[in-house]
């Protein structure tokens, strides 16, 4: 695992296109763009995921996490997760939100088991018009 820069966006987007249906893929751009915000850091595991994530205040967010197929189920998203939250908090986070499609189970069980808990919802949030769940995490 390693703290992605501005040479990544390409792995990212690819890794991110492979995970995701194309209408919902973020490009390279995006995350040059997301990257060269302040408080925002991501990390790629080499074996095919990647997680973005933006810290403000004492709130982090997980932008986006992307795990390639033939890669999941090999605890590869629970590694992002666990360092991500590890940086955030050193970053000042006292909590950590995101979304996820309430159709999506493996990311929902993914989520749970790294202690996330829902804290809401965002009616029509996705591309495909599906509801979003907003998880939090306390982190201290």
């Amino acid at each position: 695992m390693y703290r992605a820069a501005a040479a990544d966006c390409g792995l990212m987007a690819a890794i991110h296109a492979a995970a995701f249906a194309a209408a919902d893929a973020w490009s390279r751009d995006v995350f040059s763009l997301q990257l060269a915000l302040p408080n925002v850091f991501g990390l790629i595991c080499p074996r095919g995921g990647m997680i973005l994530v933006r810290v403000a205040a004492d709130e982090a967010e997980i932008l986006t996490l992307a795990v390639r197929p033939e890669m999941r189920r090999e605890k590869i998203g629970s590694a992002l997760i666990d360092d991500a939250t590890i940086r955030a908090a050193a970053m000042g986070a006292a909590r950590m939100f995101l979304e996820v499609s309430v159709a999506n189970e493996p990311a929902r069980l993914l989520y749970a088991r790294a202690g996330f808990v829902e804290a809401g919802t965002r009616p029509h949030y996705y591309s495909d018009n599906s509801d979003a769940l907003v998880l939090r995490l306390d982190l201290i």
